[in-house]
């Protein structure tokens, strides 16, 4: 397992927010590569950047903001969007509206609290059957000639985004193990907006009487995503086979995100 560093950078008002690059590929692979720095950044959402964030962004040329979370959750947690010259918002929900409603909910939070793994591998699978256009929309900008940086965010910057960012690294040969370590950062990422998320989400009826649960609701474990990383290739074989059968990106595609990301180490 590869040791990372703590990627994030202070952006005024956007919680969680750090660069996917420096995760090293494997020796046996690529000796020496590591993902590219600038292109990919991922964090909580950003309704709450102040002028300052803002102009940090700018800093960082970031071109697209893919925004996975639904309308209704938007309304449901009152985080409202944000917005800022030079960046287009994409609005690319992983489950729509009519998914959200309390009953879904109720199912979906059940997954998360419980304990072990299978909870998050239940919950991670319904982001992977229910996201294949996020997913696909992503990747393919991934794809282009010369990408632009991007940012990918969903609530936390947690779940949703880990999937997509996990599938991103995995088809560029990143290891399970230095997959789920990034996607953990996000425990140290949250700060003071976790404990706010932690308030909002124990007063949904389902969570009152389970504050345990709704802790690990918002825990980044790495084994969550060792075990949904598992999951997903026993179920489609690997995740390149997903993201080609599922989400229509080709062999080509996959190869031109590998040729933009894959950069030899400084």
């Amino acid at each position: 397992m590869a040791d990372l560093g703590l990627p994030f950078h202070a952006i005024s008002g956007l919680p969680n927010f750090r660069d996917l690059a420096g995760c090293p590929l494997p020796i046996q692979s690529h000796p020496g590569h590591t993902i590219k720095s600038g292109l990919i950044f991922r964090s909580a959402e950003p309704s709450r950047l102040t002028e300052d964030g803002v102009a940090a962004l700018q800093d960082l040329n970031i071109s697209h903001v893919y925004d996975l979370r639904s309308r209704t959750e938007i309304e449901r947690y009152a985080t409202g969007t944000r917005e800022w010259s030079g960046a287009e918002r994409v609005f690319v929900p992983v489950f729509l509206d009519e998914d959200y409603g309390p009953e879904a909910i109720a199912v979906r939070f059940k997954n998360y609290t419980a304990e072990g793994t299978e909870g998050f591998v239940e919950a991670y699978r319904g982001i992977w059957e229910a996201g294949t256009k996020p997913i696909s929309t992503i990747i393919s900008h991934l794809a282009k000639p010369d990408p632009s940086p991007l940012l990918i965010h969903c609530t936390a910057g947690k779940d949703r985004t880990g999937v997509i960012c996990a599938f991103i690294l995995s088809i560029c040969g990143v290891d399970d193990q230095t997959i789920a370590r990034e996607y953990a950062l996000t425990e140290v990422g949250l700060g003071d907006f976790g404990d706010e998320l932690l308030k909002a989400v124990t007063k949904i009826p389902e969570l009152q009487e389970n504050p345990e649960g709704a802790k690990r609701m918002l825990g980044a474990k790495p084994e969550n995503m060792l075990a949904a990383l598992k999951a997903l290739r026993e179920q489609h074989g690997s995740v390149e086979q997903y993201l080609v059968k599922y989400c229509g990106l080709s062999e080509d595609d996959l190869e031109l995100v590998r040729k933009n990301l894959i950069v030899p180490s400084q």
